[in-house]
């Protein structure tokens, strides 16, 4: 007998509905699953089969055949052990047609039965309800982040024997029923977890780097020695960002939900993601990919952080791949089967030692030859460089300042100070695709960063004082833009021009004769 059973599968961040067929005719004993399916998929059958035995069902001796449709794309991942099993309890005794032609089935089935936690269920259930599916049937693991789906009945399921005899009898109660308002779960307040700009003596020059950088969502790179406060800074980052709105919250959450890390019982992630990846990461962990492609620590910290410490100790092949990603603010991966796309809209804050000792240009200190911090300071190529809004060096603070207590600025003023510069940027670009002064592209740069005579006299003169390229050009007006917006300007000023001009890596520094 023939039975088809609804489900789906993630594809990126997004996800498309797949047809799980079964069909038991006579013949051999078999088990059989086709439909351009991978290793996780093709094990099922083994899941499904002792699953089902355990739980107390009995396997028809029959070939039993199952086809993913469509048939000629790629389906990975473990989700489809449930509907499988429930098609070959269809086909063996069939349900009522009502009960499962308009219900999805997603979970990962263990040996005893039990419906384990599968990644990519939210984008899955929100696919479904733009189709009209009615109903879907989840593991209890993943049945709050399936509930702040709307238009969809979400139900949670700890086995597949209470699945049959949701559908054997049709009584909805048997099952775990959520539904959970996204609006009203996102408005709760969450206490920051970042730390605060007060607790970190001196740096004003870099405290007021990160200010910047955070109201623009402008890339940043710090420069000193070990222990001059470089990862204080950037872990206090996240708590002076502006709060997520909830579509953006939904974009996390999906990630979250397609590498399979948010947690269980979480329904939103509501704060901005801070991703610190050790320089020992590969390249797929770094950017996305893999043989079963999965989001990078880029697509993670979608929104929010990345953070590279140490950031010559990643190596040229790992930055250099970097570079097409940050540019476009999305990865895109080529395989065989397709193309897939994720998300990678990060704030990078990078931060790194002037030399292998990390003490140059304190020569008392420093051990390293002119080689050595030439082929250190050489892993970061020009075009990486290029694309950091902000460079600050930072130097070891003086002996006499280290019992003043705490720094003059807190993160909550600061954050303030971001918020009202971010408001200024949504007013700018109501009804464009921009959200940060950093999203201008080259082509509307002169709509929203104009300059006046003065200014652009004076931007000449940077221009052939710094040999500035084209991008560095572009990316001091943008950093420009955010100054005046801190400063509740609405016309870039001269002083806004030399101040984002001071955060452009010097010449002197990165290019200097040793």
């Amino acid at each position: 007998m023939y039975s088809k059973i609804l489900s789906g599968t993630p594809v990126g961040v997004d996800a498309y509905m797949v047809g799980v067929e079964v069909d038991i005719s006579p013949g051999l004993p078999s088990f059989n699953i086709v439909g351009s399916i991978g290793g996780e998929v093709r094990e099922s059958k083994e899941r499904v089969c002792v699953a089902l035995r355990n739980t107390g069902f009995r396997l028809p001796a029959s070939r039993i055949t199952v086809n993913l449709s469509p048939a000629d794309r790629r389906k990975d991942g473990t989700a489809f052990d449930l509907p499988v099993a429930v098609g070959i309890l269809h086909s063996s005794k069939p349900f009522s047609a009502e009960i499962i032609e308009n219900t999805l089935f997603l979970g990962e089935l263990g040996l005893n039965g039990e419906l384990k936690k599968v990644r990519g269920v939210l984008p899955i259930i929100c696919e479904a309800a733009r189709q009209g599916i009615a109903d879907c049937i989840v593991p209890m693991a993943n049945l709050m982040e399936a509930a702040v789906v709307p238009k969809i009945n979400v139900y949670g399921a700890d086995n597949i024997a209470r699945v049959y005899d949701y559908l054997n009898k049709g009584d909805k109660s048997i099952l775990t029923h959520e539904h959970i308002n996204a609006e009203l779960t996102f408005e709760r307040e969450r206490d920051i977890a970042a730390g605060d700009f007060s607790h970190i003596i001196g740096q004003n020059m870099a405290k007021r780097a990160a200010k910047i950088a955070a109201a623009g969502f402008h890339n940043l790179l710090m420069t000193g020695p070990p222990g001059v406060g470089k990862s204080m800074i950037a872990k206090c980052i996240t708590g002076i960002l502006p709060p997520l709105t909830l579509p953006e919250s939904l974009e996390i959450t999906s990630i979250m939900s397609v590498a399979g890390l948010l947690k269980e019982g979480e329904a939103l992630v509501t704060e901005r993601p801070f991703v610190n990846p050790h320089h020992t990461i590969s390249l797929p962990a770094l950017i996305g990919g893999s043989t079963i492609p999965r989001p990078g620590a880029m697509s993670l910290a979608h929104r929010g952080v990345l953070f590279l410490d140490e950031l010559p100790e990643f190596g040229v092949r790992l930055l250099d791949g970097m570079r097409q990603p940050l540019e476009d603010r999305r990865v895109n991966i080529a395989r065989v089967y397709g193309n897939i796309s994720y998300p990678a809209d990060c704030m990078l804050v990078a931060a790194m030692n002037p030399c292998p000792c990390g003490y140059y240009p304190d020569l008392n200190r420093c051990r390293c030859t002119g080689v050595q911090i030439k082929r250190y300071m050489g892993r970061i190529s020009g075009p990486i460089l290029d694309r950091m809004d902000l460079c600050v060096e930072l130097k070891p603070v003086e002996p006499g300042r280290m019992q003043e207590g705490k720094g003059s600025e807190s993160s909550h003023r600061m954050r303030l100070q971001v918020i009202n510069a971010h408001n200024r940027q949504k007013e700018r670009f109501r009804g464009t695709a921009y959200r940060f002064n950093t999203d201008i592209s080259a082509a509307e740069i002169d709509k929203y960063c104009r300059l006046g005579s003065e200014e652009s006299r004076c931007m000449e003169k940077l221009c052939d004082s710094l040999q500035l390229s084209t991008r560095s050009y572009h990316k001091i007006l943008r950093v420009a833009r955010t100054i005046a917006d801190l400063e509740d300007c609405d016309e870039i000023e001269t002083g806004h021009l030399l101040e984002a001009a001071c955060f452009r890596p010097s010449q002197d520094y990165w290019y200097r004769e040793l």
